[in-house]
């Protein structure tokens, strides 16, 4: 937990899951200069941003941004794409004393606000161009002419593409300076832009694997703005699906961070009467593998699309697979904090004799973990990146 002062209070603020090892922080420079600029002590606003209208903050990490506003500001709407987000913000407004309806908590699944609705967009850069763009696409009609756009990043996260992508779809683009290697992007929106906006979007796309991709070739992946390897099939899952366990009858089978959902439809495929259940902490990854589950599924076959952390909404002892590519990263820091849990969730959900396959750059040492977790450990495969390993829940397996 770590503590953001603001001119409208100081709050405590966590990520989530709450996790003591995690040392990372909850809130960035680039969310305190927002703040400030808000407010009208930084980045070039000489008095404060009315907030009396509607307020809608994108991408917001840990709820910070929204969490701070929502006391202060009339209405404020959270658009994020994560799972955890929306779980850590539910419980930092909690932590503020604020009403769980302070703030309305919405996804980049949900409807967006009304045409013309938003007097205040607030967007904090994503990792994904094409989350961002994708994002602007669906809110550029819900502005208006008098509509004041700022979106904050981290200097490093803030490229020409960035500038670019709100030009083309706002509006006139302009930038702040930057302030501890933070920066602020002011956007004016553009008559009449917004009117075409909403339709302009390129998502979804899809693509057909090829024979090189195992039990995947053929198969058609679906794939909405922001989810990992979005244009191509990433080299990770190909490993994995030219390395694929069998699949027996009516097994029940969970594709654990799913993204777009393709390692849980080649199962579908593979194992007749298998049950399929995708999970995911992205609202687009789940959109994605539904509609990658519906392009290649055999008539008949089931599926569950979760948007969730971990296994947590899977019964105990209740799975007989779990194939998962584990990310190593949480927006831009290195941790293996996803993985722990994903391994731990898996152990827990699977039945006695049931098997969790993994693959993962060899480098981050997955066999360890696992060994420790499950008491048993095999490579099924290896080459000079990847490794795919396979972990039997035992009775006697260690916790």
């Amino acid at each position: 937990m770590n503590r953001l002062s603001t001119s409208w209070g100081a709050y405590d603020l966590t990520r989530f899951p709450e996790d003591p090892r995690d040392q990372l922080r909850a809130w960035s420079a680039a969310d305190a200069y927002l703040l400030r600029y808000l407010a009208g002590e930084d980045g070039g606003g000489e008095t404060p941003v009315d907030l009396s209208g509607t307020v809608a903050v994108v991408g917001d990490r840990w709820g910070a941004l929204t969490t701070s506003l929502a006391a202060h500001a009339h209405a404020t709407v959270q658009i994020t794409d994560s799972f955890l987000t929306r779980e850590a913000t539910r419980a930092n407004l909690a932590r503020a004393s604020l009403a769980p309806d302070a703030a309305r908590l919405s996804t980049t699944r949900d409807e967006p606000p009304a045409r013309s609705s938003v007097d205040v967009l607030l967007v904090r850069v994503p990792k994904s161009l094409a989350l961002l763009e994708d994002q602007l696409h669906r809110l550029a009609p819900a502005l208006h002419a008098g509509s004041v756009v700022v979106g904050t990043g981290m200097v490093t996260e803030i490229h020409t593409s960035t500038l670019e992508a709100f030009e083309r779809i706002v509006g006139p683009t302009r930038t702040s300076l930057a302030r501890q290697k933070a920066r602020l992007i002011f956007s004016t929106p553009a008559a009449g832009r917004s009117a075409e906006s909403a339709d302009s979007s390129p998502w979804p796309r899809s693509y057909v694997l090829d024979g090189d991709a195992g039990a995947g070739a053929g198969l058609t992946a679906v794939n909405h703005a922001g989810i990992f390897c979005a244009e191509r099939l990433d080299i990770g899952t190909r490993f994995l699906l030219r390395h694929f366990p069998r699949i027996p009858r009516g097994a029940r089978v969970v594709d654990l961070g799913c993204g777009n959902g393709i390692l849980g439809a080649a199962a579908a495929v593979a194992g007749p009467g298998a049950e399929v259940t995708f999970i995911d902490e992205s609202f687009q990854a789940v959109a994605s593998a539904e509609e990658t589950f519906r392009a290649n599924a055999p008539e008949g076959a089931e599926a569950e699309f979760v948007a969730g952390d971990a296994l947590d909404a899977v019964p105990p002892g209740s799975v007989d697979l779990v194939l998962n590519n584990p990310p190593f990263h949480s927006h831009q820091a290195t941790t293996d904090a996803t993985a722990r849990r994903m391994f731990g969730g898996a152990r827990a959900a699977l039945r006695d004799g049931g098997e969790l396959w993994v693959v993962g750059n060899r480098h981050l040492g997955y066999h360890v973990r696992l060994k420790r977790l499950f008491g048993n450990v095999e490579v099924v495969a290896s080459d000079r990146k990847f490794v795919v390993l396979r972990a039997v829940k035992t009775q006697h397996a260690k916790r």
